[in-house]
């Protein structure tokens, strides 16, 4: 049997074989499956990095769960005041899955030029703000330092920058509206430091970090009093489990919500990605395995003659089904090798040269970002191979149809 079986195998990958008519099928096939490894790769690399981006820009300015006043105010322009002493500050030790905690207050203002003036949120940042996601979006200068005295400098997007003509080193003189006197505005003179670009210009066109201390002083709060905390978690799947223990360790006064609640529909837009990518896997798996349909009854037919021979030395169906499985089980990772070749490669590309760029207004993103995985490759390309595979048994049952002295005399 072994004799028989690698008899059969030589036959079919002998040059003779290559030339004949199931050369150009087999090489359709083959480029089918490379096609499609591509698309699939690139579309989950890039369907997963804009959700990964576009989520961590929305936690750059908010966190991911964000506790306040129990007030039906959720505009960042006016917050009620909350005692910065809590018993799950600075660390929420009773939830599990937090990274981290920080307190922030934000004000609505009013930047005036000589010739301009434009609408921002002062968000007051402190000591104990992680600076993890700014650091990837700063451009131009350094980040604020608040760590020791009440400081002047500021971090502004590079929207208000270029819409003001304002440069490092400048002066920003904004005017904040004093709630409790009716018509009176008070002004403070910040230095800019910092330009970042997020892309997310939804947020570059409001956002203007400044020392927590100003907005509490405008608002005439002790030290102890903040805005709101925010939460870092350590896995984002898991924000609504946390979300929920977080709203039942914080007292009644006080109110919690995640960022899946706040900006329901990005989220929900984005999760739309998650169907399309397994629409289009699925469609690319299908063309796949109906181009290897096609390949693997050619072979079946051209080596009619070769299945009688090995029927009249007494190998089942079994067997020689196996042979043509094992084919195409080789034609399947001759593509899949091609196309992770090609499609690891234009990811790369993606990931270093940023050359297909996205409108920001649409995608809250610059560039198409990607996300490569080692564990989501080998399981594409196993599922692949698989359900490929699982696709061909089908097929192959037309080997035990043959007539052994029928296929002997098939010309």
């Amino acid at each position: 049997m072994n004799f028989e079986f690698f008899t059969a195998r030589r036959i079919i990958a002998s040059k003779d074989y290559k030339s004949s008519v199931s050369a150009p099928i087999i090489k359709i096939a083959i480029a089918a499956i490379t096609l499609g490894m591509v698309i699939m790769l690139v579309t989950i690399a890039t369907s997963v990095g804009l959700q990964k981006k576009i989520r961590e820009k929305v936690s750059a300015f908010n966190g991911d769960i964000i506790i306040s006043n129990f007030d039906t105010n959720t505009s960042d322009e006016s917050q009620v005041a909350i005692s910065k002493n809590q018993n799950f500050y600075p660390k929420f030790t009773s939830v599990e899955g937090i990274r981290h905690i920080q307190v922030t207050a934000s004000k609505g203002g009013i930047i005036r030029t000589e010739t301009d003036f434009e609408g921002v949120v002062a968000k007051g940042v402190g000591a104990d703000y992680d600076w993890q996601y700014f650091e990837e979006y700063l451009v131009e200068g350094r980040l604020p330092n608040y760590t020791e005295n009440l400081q002047d400098e500021v971090l502004i997007s590079s929207y208000l920058a270029n819409r003001l003509g304002f440069k490092l080193g400048d002066k920003i003189v904004t005017f904040f509206l004093q709630e409790e006197k009716e018509n009176k505005t008070r002004s403070r003179g910040f230095t800019l430091v910092g330009i970042y670009d997020s892309g997310f210009q939804e947020f570059d066109e409001q956002f203007m970090l400044t020392d927590i201390r100003h907005i509490q002083r405008l608002n005439n709060w002790t030290e102890d009093e903040i805005g709101s905390f925010e939460i870092f978690v350590d896995d984002f799947s898991d924000i609504q489990t946390i979300g929920n223990q977080v709203y039942e360790a914080t007292p009644s006064t006080l109110d919690s919500i995640s960022i899946r609640d706040k900006y329901y529909s990005i989220f929900e837009w984005i999760d739309l990605f998650d169907f399309n990518v397994v629409l289009i896997i699925g469609i690319m798996i299908l063309i796949a395995g109906i181009n290897m349909i096609t390949a693997l009854l050619v072979l079946i037919l051209e080596r009619t003659q070769m299945i009688g021979i090995l029927k009249a030395l007494g190998s089942t169906d079994w067997s020689i089904r196996k042979i043509f499985l094992y084919n195409a089980s080789y034609i399947i990772c001759v593509g899949l090798f091609f196309g992770n070749v090609i499609g690891i490669g234009l990811l790369l590309l993606q990931k270093y040269g940023n050359f297909i760029t996205l409108d920001p207004k649409t995608y809250y993103v610059t560039h198409a970002p990607v996300f490569i995985d080692v564990g989501y490759i080998i399981l594409l390309n196993v599922g692949t191979l698989l359900l490929c595979l699982l696709m061909l048994l089908i097929p192959s049952y037309m080997v035990s149809k043959i007539s052994p002295v029928k296929a002997i005399r098939f010309q």
